[in-house]
């Protein structure tokens, strides 16, 4: 009874959300295209052994959510590649770190619909906006400043309910840290600086140097007033995720060697900044190319859907005014075996996310910050939130045949600094 429950839960919740839409879908929907159009690629795939692989299920999976500003207080999307139920249960404890810098910026909102035409008129960095008060120049107003290590560390609990379905539960908390050595050695202020000196980027293009090295800080205050402000040391209990994994068993797909699964989750937001509860689903397809070695290739694409702040216990900051937030994830994987029969998989992954914040306010918004001392990125503190945020990841995974340890390095290539760099490494565990 409790799992056709979950699965009708499942179904519903995908449906609905499904349904909904936003400006920018259609790039989602070329996305979820893909998914089906993969799902009908020729087959060619050699012969398995059997043994080497019987205890991996999928793509490794591991937590690489961005330690985003933002994602920190929300329950986000994570594509899950995996084929099938853990045949008892699993439990992965996932630590990363992320660099994020922006300088002080805020926006102007004007409300007065004669201003706003006005301001479409003029490139955004060029706009003239003098606000006064909010009675003579309507406007909301926001403003950010981001400049911490932020180090997430999460526990995944995932147990079998039957061979179609599994249920998860998951904890993830926050540190805000300034990064000095030896706690952030790849991602601190100062690594990152010297690469970009010595290496690419030229000196001090965002400005880390001028501000001053080695900083945490994270000052926000919303359009309605309401405000974040963490500090070094300062700790964040993000929440609880529920989730729900249904493993259709299509026929036609797994001749193919193509596999499907379909994902529902609630999470329980527990920080004072944003106690609330947020609802998603996610659809995800994996291709498996087996070869006479044992070794194997894999392809998984996925997307999800994210309601955010279904329901809020308390007045909560707005961390973004998109209702909804959708997510794709592609990955490519490689899995080699060893003579011992455990093996190493090397992933390249690419994940795309929707907007924070609306994007119809690009078009009349007024930024404001100190652009002359740094001449670039000075806006991306809140720019950023107007457009899609992404990040590629390079994962390699070496597994025994109840526990396997993970390690991930992930950049933002757009170079929205949401995080810049991001390390991590996890260990997970087989109770088969």
């Amino acid at each position: 009874m409790l799992t056709k429950s979950l699965e009708h839960l499942t179904e519903v919740l995908y449906i609905l959300l499904a349904i909904k839409s936003y400006k920018g879908v259609g790039r989602f929907v070329f996305l979820n295209f893909l998914i089906v159009l993969i799902a009908f690629y020729p087959q060619q795939s050699f012969s398995q052994t059997n043994g080497a692989l019987i205890h991996k299920n999928g793509i490794e999976y591991t937590d690489i959510l961005p330690t985003h500003h933002f994602g920190i207080f929300s329950s986000r999307i994570q594509q899950r590649f995996s084929i099938r139920p853990p045949l008892k249960g699993s439990l992965q404890i996932s630590v990363s770190s992320g660099n994020t810098f922006h300088p002080f910026v805020e926006a102007y909102l004007p409300k007065n619909t004669d201003t706003r035409n006005r301001l479409r008129q003029t490139v955004w960095y060029n706009r003239q906006f003098a606000f006064v008060d909010r009675e003579s120049t309507p406007a909301e107003h926001i403003s950010i400043l981001a400049d911490a290590i932020i180090k997430s560390f999460n526990f995944n609990y995932i147990f079998r309910l039957n061979p179609k379905n599994e249920l998860g539960i998951e904890a993830r908390g926050y540190l805000i840290t300034n990064g000095r050595f030896p706690f952030s050695f790849f991602t601190n202020d100062e690594t990152i600086e010297w690469f970009h000196s010595n290496v690419a980027g030229g000196e001090d293009p965002f400005g880390r140097k001028f501000y001053g090295q080695n900083q945490a800080n994270i000052d926000y205050e919303d359009r309605n007033g309401r405000r974040v402000g963490l500090d070094n040391g300062d700790f964040i209990f993000g929440g609880l995720i529920f989730r729900h994994i249904h493993y259709p068993q299509i026929s036609f797909l797994e001749k193919k060697n193509v596999h499907l699964n379909l994902g529902s989750q609630l999470g329980l937001n527990t920080s004072k900044e944003n106690a609330s509860i947020d609802v998603g689903i996610t659809a995800n397809l994996i291709k498996t190319w087996k070869f006479n070695s044992g070794n194997l290739f894999n392809i998984g694409i996925g997307s999800g859907l994210l309601k955010k702040n279904l329901l809020n216990f308390d007045e909560v900051v707005d961390f973004g005014n998109s209702a909804f937030l959708g997510s794709f994830g592609a990955t490519l994987e490689f899995t080699k075996v060893t003579q011992q029969n455990n093996y190493h998989a090397f992933g390249l992954h690419y994940r795309l996310q929707s907007s924070y914040n609306k994007k119809k306010e690009q078009e009349y918004y007024k930024l404001s910050g100190d652009w002359q001392a740094v001449s670039a990125g000075w806006h991306n503190g809140l720019s950023t939130l107007y457009s899609e945020l992404s990040a590629w990841s390079f994962i390699y995974t070496y597994a025994f045949k109840s526990y396997k340890i993970s390690m991930y390095v992930s950049e933002d290539l757009t170079v929205h600094n949401a995080p810049d760099l991001q390390t991590g490494i996890s260990l997970a565990f087989n109770f088969n």
